[in-house]
């Protein structure tokens, strides 16, 4: 069974993560197919070392840690972090330079990732981490307090290192839902975000919500790179609007 959901995984993944044969192509300014219902972006907690980079004038470095799914291969422009990165300097002054980096943590535990997360950010000193994690726990079925135990460990390690921390759940796919337990992961990320404060931005629900309004097609694999393209620039989209909500950065700090 867990060999059948490693297998439709990285099926789902080679499908957001193919290469589109022409990933220069003008995207609508704001796509229908990328529209989701406010409370789905929406968050208490805030990014404060992003907000007083972005008002001194500091350099915005932002570091994605996470799968394979994070890139697509020979189309990087294309994938979320670039696309993340392109919005954020869309909409923030000309004069902020803004930075994303990818880090691939692949086929990694929670726990296994934390433990790199000391070595990692003193290589990098990032204003903002990006962590993209539960799908390998879920394959695995780690034990979800386990699992908890070890998000908790890694938010900590990069709050102590100086960093803004938003946490990525776990991708959504139809392919899989009958075949991996995800609610246990999603709730325990949810837990850990509240205990530390940090943004949760909850793809698992995104992802569904867009396939479910039929806005994607998740489930059929016949538009692999089309299909990789527009999810990707949708996320990447949806993330850097969820950044700049978390900062707090307002019309006085963005173009548009």
């Amino acid at each position: 069974m867990k060999a059948k959901v490693l297998l439709s995984l990285i099926l789902l993944c080679g499908y957001l993560a193919a290469p589109s044969a022409r990933a220069d192509d003008a995207a609508p300014a704001v796509p229908a197919a990328c529209e989701l219902p406010p409370y789905l972006l929406a968050t208490e907690s805030q990014l404060h070392k992003v907000a007083d980079a972005v008002t001194s004038g500091k350099p915005l470095e932002i570091l994605v840690v996470g799968s394979r799914s994070t890139t697509i291969p020979f189309s990087e422009d294309s994938s979320y972090p670039a696309r993340m990165q392109a919005i954020l300097k869309e909409k923030l002054p000309p004069s902020e330079t803004v930075h994303v980096s990818v880090e691939i943590q692949s086929k990694k535990t929670a726990e296994e990732a934390a433990g790199t997360f000391v070595k990692l950010m003193e290589a990098k000193s990032p204003t903002l981490v990006i962590w993209q994690t539960g799908t390998v726990d879920a394959i695995r079925s780690i034990d979800p307090d386990d699992f908890r135990g070890a998000v908790t460990d890694g938010v900590a390690a990069l709050q102590n290192a100086g960093a803004d921390v938003v946490l990525m759940n776990l991708q959504y796919s139809p392919r899989t839902e009958s075949m991996i337990s995800a609610p246990p992961y999603l709730d325990n990320m949810r837990v850990v975000a509240q205990e530390h404060d940090v943004p949760l931005f909850d793809r698992f629900a995104i992802m569904r919500q867009w396939n479910d309004q039929g806005q994607f097609d998740l489930f059929s694999p016949s538009r692999g790179p089309e299909l990789a393209k527009q999810v990707h620039d949708c996320i990447g989209r949806a993330l850097a609007q969820f950044v700049l909500d978390a900062a707090h950065l307002g019309s006085a700090q963005q173009q548009n």
